[in-house]
């Protein structure tokens, strides 16, 4: 099982907002810039930039600037690991709920 992870924490943290995840799942389409990724939401450029700091924090985004243009890419590698976590974590429970089952049925059985 994963241990313990500061990356983990992040990225539950910056998953967290609603903001975020849909500006992630606008980067799911592509690269975008700032302005492309601001104008779903009734927020002020700076705090759509706020947003985008606490995703490259953490590692899901990452930006590069050319002139006046930032533009925004999902890094995929930071996603993986926390679905291989989360996988892990829903193994494990389907593994306690199918012994649960099987030892209900054998209780069944033995009535």
């Amino acid at each position: 099982m994963a241990k313990y992870s500061n990356k983990l924490d992040m990225t539950f943290s910056a998953l967290a907002d609603p903001t975020r995840r849909a500006i992630i799942s606008r980067l799911c389409d592509g690269p975008a810039s700032v302005g492309e990724l601001s104008q779903p939401f009734d927020i002020a450029l700076p705090t759509l930039l706020k947003h985008v700091r606490v995703l490259e924090k953490c590692g899901l985004v990452s930006s590069e600037k050319a002139g006046r243009v930032r533009t925004c890419r999902i890094e995929t590698s930071v996603l993986q690991e926390s679905d291989e976590w989360l996988r892990q974590h829903i193994s494990l429970w389907e593994n306690r709920l199918d012994r649960m089952e099987h030892h209900i049925k054998n209780m069944k059985k033995d009535q």
